[in-house]
């Protein structure tokens, strides 16, 4: 939805520009608009979801918590199914989620400019965002929903390599290229599992290397007796909606309000226990004639003729090609959209910008959502159950500094938590 537009737009100091179009995006375009709030988005919807997931790989989030957050809740994905004429699945294929985000955008966001942002800077107490083909933008805010893309983690042990020989998963939608090819795949969580899964099913000979062992989510041999007496008795009354986290930390990890009151010490070791690497256990089954090599340390990686091979801490192994599920890590020196006085004036932690309850960096009138806000908020930034908090807090603090939000308003009240079509405070 490539729209025409002027060469230089007016400034408008009550307007806010939003930046990616994935569900944190989405999400907020979607609540601002509810509440009025000028606002331009800009990002092909959820292209993320299209061009760098594989094909046939199904989302480990439950239903209830893979909801786009609207705060009208009509745009679920119950909505879209049924408008659809579709069954709902027991496992959601990313390609339904990637036509669901879509579905969602033609609502939410009818005028989203699909140009590419080249530049923001800070210009006269906002922001001027330089558009592809040059075209300029001017607003008071700037929300950075960019996403994952650019974030990619790849251990240094690889590099140098060629791209044909090493490569993130994040760089492969088609597994059958693979077909009767030695392939590693190097890591231990969701991704590994399921890239391992979908590369043998497609016919390539795989090996799992990680350097600790697989984590089954939801494995019913590592509960406590105590947990498993419980279960018994409540049935699912202790699965909290998001399912974030190991329990019962995932019931905390609903609140991302109260997260952000822990200190940053605290924060850092929650976070860590909260997002370690773990598989869901609906792929465990499919991994059943894929060996794992758990517990390895990869020394070196070099190339030999058209192979790769891995010197680990007792063996060397020779593959065709090594796929690095290794995950991301949110740096703000990698956006380059950001203009580089404007990226050295932003506090951060870790990399991650330290952001205030309205999701606002240092620098007056820029917000951070999604994984870039983890650092400040928890577990729940890095799903997409956490957009409906974001969405809302970045909203209040949107209208607030247009003078429409008292202390009593509706869109300041916000619950401490609301489980429903994964809007979760």
């Amino acid at each position: 939805m490539n729209i025409a537009t002027p060469s230089v737009y007016s400034h408008n100091n009550a307007t806010v520009a939003i930046i990616g179009a994935g569900p944190y995006g989405l999400a907020a375009a979607a609540h601002l608009r509810a509440a009025n709030v000028p606002f331009r988005i800009f990002g092909d919807a959820v292209s993320f979801w299209r061009d760098h997931m594989p094909v046939g790989m199904k989302l480990r989030s439950p239903w209830g918590a893979t909801h786009i957050a609207d705060p009208a809740k009509r745009q679920t994905l119950d909505a879209y199914y049924e408008q659809a004429g579709m069954d709902v699945p027991k496992l959601l294929p990313v390609e339904n989620f990637v036509g669901y985000g879509k579905w969602f955008a033609e609502r939410a966001a009818p005028d989203l400019d699909t140009r590419v942002v080249r530049r923001v800077d800070a210009r006269d107490g906002g922001f001027r965002l330089v558009l592809e083909d040059g075209d300029i933008f001017f607003a008071k805010r700037v929300v950075m929903a960019a996403g994952l893309l650019g974030h990619e983690y790849r251990p240094a042990q690889f590099d140098g390599l060629p791209r044909a020989l090493v490569s993130h998963s994040c760089e492969h939608t088609d597994s059958e290229r693979y077909r009767g090819k030695r392939v590693a795949v190097i890591g231990r969580g969701q991704s590994a599992c399921e890239a391992a899964a979908l590369l043998h099913e497609a016919g390539a000979d795989v090996e799992i290397i990680c350097r600790g062992d697989l984590v089954w989510n939801a494995d019913p041999d590592r509960r406590g007796s105590m947990r498993k007496a419980m279960r018994a008795m409540l049935g699912n009354v202790l699965i909290p909606p998001s399912q974030v986290g190991p329990f019962p930390y995932n019931w905390l990890n609903e609140t991302p309000g109260v997260i952000h009151w822990f200190s940053q010490i605290r924060r850092d070791r929650w976070n860590e226990l909260n997002l370690r690497a773990t598989a869901i256990l609906w792929l465990r089954p499919r991994l059943v004639d894929v060996p794992v090599d758990q517990g390895r340390t990869i020394f070196a990686a070099r190339q030999v003729d058209k192979q790769v091979s891995l010197t680990l801490d007792t063996t060397s192994k020779n593959f065709d090609h090594v796929m690095l599920a290794t995950g991301y890590r949110v740096d703000v020196d990698k956006m380059a959209i950001l203009e580089p006085k404007l990226r050295e004036k932003i506090a951060r932690h870790d990399g991650l910008p330290i952001l205030s309850g309205g999701f606002e960096s240092n620098v007056p009138g820029l917000h951070f959502i999604g994984a870039s806000a983890v650092a400040s908020f928890g577990p729940l930034l890095r799903f997409i159950c956490g957009a409906g908090f974001a969405a809302r807090r970045v909203t209040r603090a949107a209208s607030r500094a247009m003078g429409r939000v008292s202390g009593h308003s509706e869109i300041a009240a916000e619950p401490m938590l609301l489980a429903t079509n994964g809007e979760h405070s």
